[in-house]
Parts: structure tokens; C-alpha cells; sequence
């Protein structure tokens, strides 16, 4: 009885989970933005949910500066420093690895979604990154780089495999990403 109770806790978790977590980050953003604009806005232009506003206006003001020659200079050679510092390299790393790995924008480094044959049974959802099997390493042309995600993870294996055991596959990125790394089919 105990047992079952303890399934029946857990599951209630790993359902309220995602949602709890998502909207406990979007208030709290919220809030960031409505306590930093609240001293700085007078009392009779300010409104409540002007800081959803303010941030919104703020990632889309950060997303068209991004796209500037001059920012993406900067933000590169930030990131070159930030790279050569020890312990903090790693952690950047891993939370630019992260958002690179959910970020569908990165479509064109993850060009198609393919099946990967290991045995005659055993099937792995894979995305090319490049066709040209990186010559220099293999000296192989029929090798194509075919990145791995592991479930439930963030990072996999990128793989230099033999064109023959790879089959293109009808879906998109998205879709395969997220059966690849939860196991389910988005609901339609």
C-alpha cells in the first residue's frame, strides 16, 4: 500500500514537474522586469504586466542586435575569452552545447533527420552535420558525420558511419529531437 501510494506521489510530480517549472520561470522573469522598471517609470505611465512587456521587447531588441556584423563580432570575441578561462569555459560550454541542442534555428548544422542501422534490428535516430565525411581525418568519402543524442541527456556521440547505413527519414528536426531524446511522439 505504502509502495503504491509512493508511485502514485511520484507521478503526480513528474506531471505537475514541466509546468511547474515553466511557469515558475516566466513569473519570475516577469517580476525581475516589473521590479527593475518600477523605481525607474513614473507612478502614472506605469501599468502592471509592462515588465512581460519590457521583456519581450527586450529579447526581440537582443535578437535583431544579434544579427548586426558589429555584435556578432563582439559576442564572438567574448566567447573567445571566455573560452580560455579555465573552470568557466566548461560550464559555458555546456550551457551553449545545451541551447544549441534545443535551439531549432541550428537547423543548418543538423541537416537532415536519418535512421542509423546497427544491426539488422536495432534502429538510431541521428541528424547529418556534414556530408563530406571530414576528408582530412578518414580519407573516406562515403563517411557522412551523423550526430547521436542520448535520451533524457544533454550531449551524444557525433558518428563518421558509411553512407549505406543511413536512411533518410520523413519527419523534421524538431519531432526527431524530441523522440530521440524523450522516447515519445509529439502529440499531433
Amino acid at each position: 500500500m505504502i509502495k503504491r501510494i509512493s508511485i502514485l506521489i511520484i507521478q503526480g510530480l513528474l506531471a505537475l514537474l514541466p509546468i511547474s517549472l515553466t511557469l515558475y520561470f516566466l513569473i519570475w522573469l516577469i517580476t525581475s522586469f516589473e521590479s527593475i522598471l518600477t523605481p525607474l517609470i513614473p507612478p502614472e505611465y506605469y501599468f502592471p504586466g509592462m515588465g512581460l512587456i519590457a521583456g519581450l521587447l527586450v529579447m526581440l531588441l537582443v535578437g535583431m542586435a544579434v544579427n548586426a556584423y558589429i555584435v556578432k563580432a563582439l559576442i564572438k570575441w567574448g566567447d573567445n575569452i571566455i573560452k580560455r578561462i579555465p573552470v568557466v569555459k566548461t560550464i559555458y560550454g555546456g550551457i551553449q552545447d545545451a541551447v544549441n541542442l534545443i535551439n531549432i534555428g541550428q537547423r543548418q548544422k543538423m541537416q537532415s533527420v536519418v535512421s542509423v542501422q546497427l544491426t539488422e534490428k536495432i534502429h538510431l535516430i541521428g541528424f547529418i552535420t556534414t556530408h563530406d565525411g571530414d576528408k582530412n581525418i578518414f580519407n573516406d568519402k562515403d563517411k557522412v558525420g551523423v550526430y547521436i543524442p542520448l535520451s533524457y541527456q544533454i550531449g551524444g556521440y557525433t558518428l563518421y558511419i558509411d553512407k549505406e547505413s543511413i536512411t533518410p527519414l520523413d519527419i523534421d528536426v524538431e519531432s526527431a529531437m524530441r523522440i530521440a531524446l524523450t522516447g515519445k511522439q509529439a502529440p499531433n
